[in-house]
């Protein structure tokens, strides 16, 4: 009888710690971890070796090799593309964008974190801002030493990551870069330096915030319309069209220009020099361009500032349009989405105004 009644006791304790565990497991955030690639999932031939294969390692192994995601949310993973950033495309992009609103959809999910290289990393986070309708923490994240290098970056990227998308306060902020201990919004994020690890800047409008070893404090909100409060917003069909960024120099010749519209650009971003200016025979080439039907924006290869309308260069003239604050990659995504929408330069200045 003492037996029965001792068998008893241990069952109602078995019982009792699984209902426990049960109930830690489903009172943390479901995130999903979806992966495409870049050096985060790289890998070299040895720990001090500086090439290495981009992609090479999958979501699980990644996931495996930080444990400690277990403490923070219930993750699982899932894989988009195994590539470099160098070859993002349209094809991964729109995938990408139309895998994270399913997702986002699920009652099951309460965040995402993508795994993304760092080279189009602004590109395809200023993309997903624009694209995604839900107000659930979107976080990208990366690294710059390949998983198999000493002192990695990619784990505590993740890990940190991992912390922000289950954090309640990066809710409709857009979606976000947790990199480097820094926390940035996908429209002011951008490269700066090849190698470094302090790679990401977010220039004058500054960090939303920072993440130490899974610690969050947020600074401030994305104030740009975005995710469910974009006009892109929602799952895309069909294609991209075809935007091309045209670099301006001294002595900036109009062949490019005129090669681009030729091969079947539907729009151009010109990184012009200064405040967006370029060479008078690359003005000529954008008035045949615009006459042409091609949408052309005026963009800085300078690494801040605001190109704005009709100040050394006339746009009510020309027929361009004005980036504003956004870069020239920024400008490309902008101008791709908006291509979709209308061929009005004027509207489509309003979208660069507002975006």
């Amino acid at each position: 009888m003492k037996t029965l009644r001792t068998a008893s006791l241990y069952l109602l304790a078995g019982l009792l710690l699984t209902a426990s565990a049960s109930q830690a497991a489903s009172s943390k955030p479901d995130i999903v971890i979806v992966a495409t690639g870049g050096t985060i999932a790289g890998a070299a031939k040895s720990e001090t070796e500086a090439g290495y294969q981009a992609g090479a390692v999958a979501v699980d192994v990644l996931i495996e090799a930080v444990p400690q995601l277990k403490q923070l949310a219930n993750i699982r993973g899932v894989q988009v593309a195994s590539i470099g950033s160098q070859d993002m495309n349209d094809e991964v992009w729109i995938n990408l964008a139309n895998t994270v609103n399913d997702l986002l959809d699920s009652r099951d999910v309460d965040g995402v974190v993508i795994t993304h290289g760092t080279d189009t990393m602004e590109e395809t986070s200023y993309f997903l801002n624009l694209v995604v309708d839900s107000k659930k923490p979107v976080v990208m994240t990366g690294s710059m030493r390949p998983s198999t290098a000493m002192s990695a970056d990619g784990p505590l990227n993740i890990y940190n990551a991992v912390a922000v998308a289950a954090d309640p306060r990066a809710r409709d902020r857009g979606v976000l870069i947790a990199v480097n201990d820094d926390i940035h919004a996908a429209r002011d994020i951008t490269k700066t330096h090849t190698t470094d690890v302090e790679t990401f800047r977010s220039n004058e409008p500054g960090l939303v915030g920072g993440s130490l070893f899974g610690t969050q404090v947020f600074f401030r909100s994305p104030t740009a319309p975005h995710t469910d409060g974009s006009a892109f917003a929602g799952k895309i069909k069909g294609t991209l069209p075809r935007v091309d960024i045209i670099y301006a120099h001294a002595s900036m010749s109009a062949d490019l220009i005129d090669a681009a519209v030729a091969n079947g650009a539907k729009g151009l971003v010109i990184a012009g020099v200064g405040d967006g200016n370029m060479t008078a025979p690359a003005i000529d080439a954008v008035k045949r361009a615009v006459a042409k039907g091609v949408a052309v924006v005026r963009a800085s290869r300078v690494g801040a500032g605001i190109v704005r309308r009709n100040v050394e260069v006339s746009d009510d003239e020309l027929g361009t349009i004005a980036s504003m604050e956004l870069n020239p990659p920024k400008a490309r995504v902008l101008l791709k989405l908006a291509l979709m929408k209308t061929s009005d330069a004027k509207k489509i200045q309003l979208y660069f105004d507002r975006y």
